[in-house]
């Protein structure tokens, strides 16, 4: 009894490596393949891709649309940091705004439709494409009269809370006005 005691709890080495070769490799199946097996996945993952390339396209039409929106936007800001200097670069300033209003609005709409317009019929025209800037327009309105029909010492004598006003929905205007397809 000694004895099977004995050989059960020693291992020879010998006898285990010769029993370990004899042993098989375990059999591994073949990975899963990353293609999908049925053709629902490849019609969904087309679909999905040519809904990408058509947003992409359509937020690249838009951004190149709206360029001249960034242009003017960034003269704005230009004309902006000029205000504060004296009553003359105010002056300047807001005569340069009802220009850069009216150069925006030829960027947008055909020329013959907006360069004739002037005092009512412009600030109608603005009131009509204002889009989400529609409140702003008010305060537009008496910078189109006053720039169109008086001279530079006129609007030299607008107090500094109504030239930021102005020049803050200048800039509502030309963010958020609607031009019709």
């Amino acid at each position: 009894m000694t004895d099977l005691v004995r050989s059960t709890a020693e291992p020879d080495s010998a006898t285990i490596s010769g029993e370990l070769q004899i042993l098989a490799d375990v059999a591994v199946p073949p990975p899963p393949s990353w293609r999908p097996q049925t053709i629902g996945w490849p019609v969904a993952g087309a679909i999905v891709l040519a809904l990408l390339v058509f947003a992409t396209w359509r937020w690249w039409r838009r951004y190149r649309a709206n360029r001249y929106r960034r242009e003017a936007l960034a003269e704005l800001a230009r004309l902006r940091a000029g205000m504060t200097a004296s009553p003359a670069a105010r002056a300047q300033a807001l005569a340069d705004m009802a220009e850069l209003l009216k150069r925006t609005a030829l960027a947008a709409w055909p020329r013959a439709q907006v360069a004739s317009m002037a005092g009512a019929e412009w600030v109608q025209f603005l009131q009509a494409n204002a889009g989400k800037a529609g409140a702003a327009v008010p305060t537009l309105a008496a910078l189109v009269n006053d720039a169109q029909y008086r001279d530079a010492a006129a609007l030299a004598q607008w107090p500094e809370t109504q030239v930021t006003a102005t020049a803050t929905a200048c800039q509502q205007w030309i963010a958020g006005h609607h031009v019709p397809v």
